[in-house]
Parts: C-alpha cells; structure tokens; sequence
C-alpha cells in the first residue's frame, strides 16, 4: 500500500520531480514506467473513493509528541506516529498547513483542495493542528519541552537570499519564496510588463510561470547552461512553451531604478569554468560583458534555508542542522526534511517516515527498522524482449492558450484507469516472480510446483532435491527473479 510510507500520493503525484524513473529498467526498451503517473492517479482514487489512513496500532502509547513545522516532514512524521497510537501535536506558524507544499508550489501545478485532503487524512488519525503558532514567538522552545516528550523539527528551508547586488533592496523586488507565497495566499503582487527571474532551479521556473500568468513578459537568467539545470525537465519545456525566454550563462549584476521603480537590470555574461564542489563546471565572469535588460520587477529564486530565529538553542551557529541516523538528534530531539538540508518533497516525506520508525523502536524498545530498499537488479539481468513494446501511459494537457487565459487551472490531468491498467503492464517485476510460468514449464525435474494460495511476488515453490542443476529456469527468468547468487 502505497500510504504506508507516503501519505501524499495525490500530490507527489503531481510535483515530484520522480528520480526513480531513472533507474526504471524499462527505460532502455520503450521508455520508463510512469511511475509519478502511477501514483497520482492511486491518490487521487483513495481521495475520490473518501478512504482514510490505517492505524498499526490502536493501544495508546503515553508518550506526548510535539512536531515543529507542519511541512511534508513533519505531516509525514506526524501521521506514522499518531498510526503507532502517540498523541502528536503540530505546530505551524503559518495560516495553512502544508510549508512549501502549500506556500511554495504554484496551484496549475497543485490544487490547494487535494493537498487539503491529504492533510485532512493525517488529522483525522487525532494529530492536533496549531495554526498561527511560531516556536520562539508564541511558544518557547521551553514551554515545548515541558510539556512533550519528544519533538521533532521539519521546520523546512522557507528563507530565501538575496542576490546581494547594488540597487536589489526596495520595491519590485522579491524572492522566489516570497512571491510565489503571496499568490498562494491570494495577494499576488504587481509586476508590471517586463519581469527578470534569476536562477535554475524549480522555485526560479514556477515564479517565472507564475509571472507569465499575470501577463508580464519574463525572462528567465541562469548563470550556467540549460545542462546544469537543476529544475524538473519537463517544466522548463513547459515554461518555454508559455513564452518565458531562459537566458543561460548570464548573471545580474545591478538593479537600476528610476526614482524608486525598477527600471532595468545589469547583467553580465558567464563562462564555464572549473568544477565546483557541487560537481558543476564554475560560472565565470566574462570582463566588459555587462547589457541591460529592461525590468519592472525582478526575481530572486537562487538559494533557500532554514529560519532559525527562535529556535537557536536547537540549532547553534547553524544553518543546517546535524543528526545521526534517521535524523536522531538526541534521544528527545529528532529532524528531517530541509532543515537537515535542501532536498525534494518526497525526501522529506521520507525522513519523517524513518524518524518516526526508529523513534517508535527506541521508545518501545524494539529492534531498530531495517531497510525496505531491494538490491537493484541491473538492466542485464532482465529479458526485455520477452515483454511487449508498450507505449507510455501520458497524461492529459491543457493548451498554452487556455493554461495562461486561465492562471489558476491544473496544466497536467490525471490518466484515465484504463491508462492506469495498461501502465501497469509495463513494469517488468524487477527482481520479483509475476508468474509467468517460465520455470514451471521448462523445469526438466517438474521442480516447481504452483502454490494454493499464491501471493504477489509468489507464486511458485521450488522443491531442492528435485532440482538438476542445469540452471535453464535461471537463464529463461525474464525479471531477474532467479539467480545462482544466494538469496540475501
């Protein structure tokens, strides 16, 4: 069950960025499953279909658990302990729940009423909300301490920085965090005609869709080239269909304004350097190169962090703080998400997951939990052409035109069941039997027998002392399922 890990499906669905396609075996044949579409459309059935979250276990554990920050790590973390049966109060110091999913990701790419529903979903399991409540503003960090047992920070990383150029502070200059939240709170500020985003990543291409909705033409500048673009790839391409121009290898070097109205930005041109030590060639400056842009607003969506202002006793002199394994701080202190350092939602999701697992071991002291993760079964181990080309499931679009006519409306669509069933066809049951009866039927010693009651990832057994040895079963497995290698 896909929520016993994740209780957002719906809406990772629509925002992940889904690495794993990547690592699809499928993608060497006729392209990867698509997992990301997969999982919207099982979200948004349980949403439809009003199924709630399932408890593990329903004895009341009498440990009080206070979670900081109502983000996807501590939701997630939040409802895999109040599913062990913890009371688990969180605290949010914004209106809404959600931290960047909610504050941070445009509506055409998440509607607020499915992020909404998941979030109802983990509240109804008896996880107490406090809106409007800032750690070290309205409560304390020790007024928290007194009265929980435990507390767990997924504070996020929602303070943006600064360019730090001449001309940046005042008027018509904002951060991509703080403009694309001031549309999600229904206050989108005005950008006038010609608005310049700085930066490549997913905040940067949401902030300058999100301007072209409001009519402005954007440009979109990226120190490097299209290559070293961290944002999601597929919403580039969308952002270029809606008329953003993305400008690589420049970089702003002033503001210049007229009175107090942005009027133009400085920008100088760049050349690939060196590697960094994020692996990426280094932007270099080239000397004399400076142009201006006209500008009415400018962009910053460059870098983010966690905002520690009165949380400093938990994080000391930090930006990011340090944990141990599974984001154990102290035995009362657990973390996860942005504040261990910037990552994707559906990291966060996981972190909180693990904290939560190893928190229950120690409290209830347990084996400590052990990875769910498979060995990864390599591309040459499957038989791809036992399986039938199929195409990839795709979604539903809506055309630039209506998309920018109307600002608010969802781009992508959810595929259809019969689209949902055919997709799923296309996995290849890396490393797990799905029955295909190869074994069975070319076994010389009729070694494998079918099982009564057969489950998914087994369907047959195999009797040793019947077995030969000539390893045909081995070489005729189409999904890696059987080896030589001894199970581990």
């Amino acid at each position: 069950m896909v929520t016993e890990v994740n209780p957002f499906p719906a809406t990772l669905g629509r925002i992940c960025p889904h690495p794993c396609e990547a690592g699809c075996n499928r993608a060497g044949k006729d392209g990867a499953v698509a997992i990301n579409a997969l999982e919207r459309f099982l979200g948004d059935w349980g949403l439809r279909q009003r199924l709630g979250l399932q408890r593990l276990e329903e004895d009341p554990k009498p440990e009080s658990i206070g979670v900081i920050g109502a983000g996807p790590a501590g939701l997630s973390f939040a409802y895999q302990m109040a599913r062990r049966g913890y009371r688990v109060t969180v605290y949010e110091r914004n209106a809404k729940p959600g931290g960047m999913l909610q504050y941070g990701i445009p509506e055409y790419r998440l509607p607020e009423d499915i992020l909404a529903a998941e979030v109802g979903r983990i509240l109804a399991l008896g996880v107490e909300l406090k809106l409007g409540t800032g750690i070290g503003r309205e409560v304390s960090v020790a007024e928290l301490k007194a009265q929980h047992d435990i507390l767990f920070l997924g504070i996020g990383a929602l303070r943006a920085r600064m360019l730090d150029i001449p001309g940046e502070v005042g008027g018509s200059v904002w951060t991509g965090t703080e403009y694309l939240a001031s549309i999600n709170r229904g206050e989108p500020p005005a950008l006038g005609a010609e608005v310049i985003v700085v930066g490549g990543g997913n905040t940067a291409i949401d902030a300058a869709r999100s301007a072209r909705r409001s009519g402005a033409r954007v440009t979109l500048l990226y120190r490097r080239t299209r290559q070293e673009m961290p944002a999601i790839a597929a919403e580039v391409e969308d952002a270029l269909a809606e008329g953003v121009t993305l400008t690589f290898l420049a970089a702003p070097v002033r503001v210049d304004r007229m009175g107090t109205e942005v009027s133009s930005i400085v920008v100088q041109q760049m050349l690939l350097g060196e590697p960094d030590a994020s692996g990426r060639r280094r932007p270099v400056p080239v000397v004399g190169s400076e142009y201006q842009l006209p500008a009415s607003a400018l962009i910053a969506a460059v870098s983010q962090e966690p905002d520690w202002e009165g949380l400093e006793e938990l994080a000391p002199g930090a930006n990011w703080i340090q944990s141990a394994q599974h984001g154990r701080i102290d035995d009362a202190l657990w973390a996860g998400g942005d504040a261990l350092g910037l990552g994707i939602a559906g990291l966060a999701i996981a972190n909180g997951c693990r904290a939560a697992e190893a928190l229950h071991a120690q409290l209830r002291k347990r084996e400590q939990p052990v990875s769910r993760a498979r060995a990864a079964i390599a591309g040459n181990a499957i038989k791809s052409n036992f399986y039938s080309d199929l195409p990839r499931a795709v979604a539903p679009e809506v055309s630039v035109s209506d998309r920018l006519a109307a600002p608010g409306v969802e781009v992508r669509g959810t595929i259809s069941e019969a689209q949902f069933l055919k997709e799923v066809e296309r996995c290849f049951s890396c490393g797990l039997c799905f029955g295909c009866e190869q074994c069975f039927m070319y076994c010389n010693g009729g070694g494998f027998s079918r099982l009564e009651e057969p489950m998914p990832g087994t369907y047959f057994a195999l009797k040793h002392d019947a077995c030969e040895g000539c390893r045909k079963c081995i070489e005729l497995c189409p999904c890696g399922y059987l080896s030589a290698e001894p199970m581990g």
